[in-house]
């Protein structure tokens, strides 16, 4: 066990830790600069935490909220999710608080009433928030880590429940906004929240799964080596091709997979039904394309 835990802390990468403080330090900005001034929440512990802050003595900050309700839920997750993820995971959210608490308390910063580059326009400071944090957080996923221990919470519980990992989510932060509408008795602000949250949401998306996506396309046809020969040399795409039989023809068919990206997806319908007028062709998104290295 303890030679497997060498091992496994053997993979763990500087230009990791470089990034995931640069992630914890956006998260900070987007949430410190833009939605506490005007009591707007995040998603997730983050939110939590930022309303209990609001709610309990001032020595309770927001940075020491995130501390103590993220590390746990880590240190919880550990067994199923790995040390690399764990020792990833606490680092940003480390560097998360830091941040937050200099930005409040260190710097020459005034967020205590207004949003120093939004003002007090809720919408700007929701989109902007949602964001910035998003991007965060995405660069966190992306690079091993994580900003918030409701994902932990969510792996862990969502299969016991019966539910997704999104839905567990979902529900977690709706509940909190429900939370935050009653506590602070402003509905305005919890609304607001959820377009922050939105925000947040599809730019981690974005961060995490490109904006421009890669498209799989599965191809059915029974003129297989013309269509492989067409496509080879217009795309210079490897292929893989899958025998297949037609249900009601029970006739011998071929399965053409080939991955590429939006702009090629017409030039291959055109390919495709040229050659063979009756192949059935669908396409769905993917949202991350690895090739092995044969040089």
């Amino acid at each position: 066990m303890k030679r497997t835990t060498t091992t496994e802390l053997k993979k763990l990468k500087p230009i990791n830790f470089l990034l995931l403080a640069v992630a914890g330090l956006i998260n900070a900005v987007g949430v410190t600069i833009f939605l506490t001034p005007v009591k707007l929440y995040d998603s997730g512990i983050s939110g939590t935490s930022m309303l209990l802050a609001q709610v309990t003595p001032g020595w309770m900050t927001l940075s020491l909220f995130l501390l103590i309700l993220n590390i746990p839920l880590f240190l919880y997750g550990l067994k199923k999710q790995g040390i690399i993820f764990t020792i990833y995971a606490i680092f940003t959210v480390a560097v998360y608080s830091l941040g937050a608490w200099m930005i409040t308390d260190v710097l020459p910063v005034d967020v205590s009433i207004a949003s120093p580059l939004a003002g007090q326009d809720l919408l700007l400071c929701a989109l902007f928030g949602g964001v910035i944090s998003g991007l965060g957080s995405g660069l966190a996923i992306r690079f091993g880590g994580a900003m918030d221990g409701v994902e932990v919470m969510s792996i862990i519980f969502a299969k016991k429940l019966g539910i997704t990992v999104g839905t567990f989510v979902m529900i977690y932060n709706v509940i909190l906004y429900v939370l935050c509408g009653v506590v602070i008795q402003n509905w305005v602000l919890s609304l607001y929240s959820i377009v922050t949250y939105m925000a947040a949401l599809k730019t981690v998306d974005f961060i995490v799964e490109g904006l421009d996506r890669s498209k799989a396309v599965m191809i059915v046809t029974v003129k297989k080596d013309d269509i492989c020969q067409r496509l080879s040399e217009t795309f210079a795409e490897g292929m893989t091709i899958i025998d297949a039989k037609g249900y009601y023809s029970d006739s011998s068919k071929a399965m053409v997979y080939i991955v590429l990206n939006r702009f090629q997806i017409a030039r291959m319908k055109d390919i495709v039904h040229t050659i063979d007028p009756t192949a059935f062709i669908t396409i769905s998104e993917v949202a991350d394309v690895f090739k092995a290295n044969n040089g």
